[in-house]
């Protein structure tokens, strides 16, 4: 029997732009297979596809032999629910690490994911996809993950981290997580995963601003750098929860949503431990 494949290169092509597919050289095909470990994905798929969940993840991570450190365990509630916001430096390794890291105290997770992850459908029971298009059965899927008693987990910056003034950071995180605590009396738990791509990968997506393309190209190398991780150490600290409470009228969502994320940072860095509120009016803060 055949094996399955997984990753079909020449088929996403096809379905896309036959006459594309008909015109690339044999030899760029072959690139872009390489950049997307075609043959090695499928070759781990056909193996362990069948594994589902925490099973599969234990599988990847054991098969990279990447190790996972993990701090502050013993702030992750056992139980009822909560929000845990995380900065995203991976774009895949990290969400399979922040989720054998949570596994010891919380099985019952609903991560929102928007990336690689999702391709991967051996993980869909703890997955919630993120909606793009704003269909209503994606929205509601959504509340439903934030009005229950389970632990969900979400990049607020919906990006991965990039390059900025020489310091690797997230993007702006979205206001929504601190909308959705406080609507359904929800804390949350700050989080900080330490980990980095490659200087290639952050120097394209530098390059790509400067020359004002909009589209994300550097995102078509987020499974060359799942591999780069091979043999890595990642560190994960959860902090401790910050009450929903803090989140008052004295700032905008936006604004909080910036709060948690510095420090997150400072956090990371060793610079905090304790969430304390900065009640200032920054003159850059939307009202929004």
């Amino acid at each position: 029997m055949p094996e399955e494949k997984f990753i079909d290169v020449e088929k996403i092509i096809g379905s896309k732009n036959p006459k594309l597919l008909k015109w690339l050289p044999g030899f760029v095909l072959r690139w872009i297979k390489r950049v997307l470990h075609e043959k090695e994905v499928n070759a781990f798929m056909n193996l362990h596809g069948h594994l589902r969940d925490y099973d599969f993840i234990h599988k990847v991570i054991g098969e990279f032999r990447v190790t996972v450190n993990i701090r502050g365990l013993e702030n992750i509630p056992r139980e009822g629910g909560f929000i845990l916001a995380s900065n995203h430096p991976l774009g895949g390794f990290d969400g399979l690490a922040l989720m054998q890291a949570v596994e010891p105290a919380r099985k019952d997770i609903r991560f929102l994911v928007n990336d690689i992850l999702l391709s991967f459908k051996t993980m869909d029971n703890l997955f919630v996809p993120i909606n793009k298009h704003g269909s209503q059965g994606g929205t509601d899927v959504i509340e439903e993950a934030y009005a229950s008693e389970k632990a969900v987990l979400v990049f607020p910056a919906g990006l991965v981290s990039r390059k900025q003034q020489g310091v690797i950071r997230d993007l702006e995180w979205k206001k929504s997580f601190i909308a959705k605590a406080v609507q359904h009396k929800k804390n949350i738990i700050p989080t900080y995963i330490q980990g980095s791509n490659s200087k290639f990968f952050y120097n394209l997506a530098l390059w790509r601003k400067r020359l004002g393309i909009k589209a994300n190209i550097e995102m078509f190398w987020l499974m060359d750098e799942m591999y780069k991780q091979r043999g890595k150490t990642i560190t994960i600290i959860f902090g401790q929860p910050i009450s929903y409470t803090v989140f008052d009228k004295r700032h905008s969502p936006k604004g909080w949503a910036q709060q948690v994320k510095k420090f997150v940072y400072a956090m990371g860095s060793g610079k905090a431990t304790v969430f304390i509120p900065d009640y200032e009016k920054h003159p850059a803060e939307s009202a929004s």
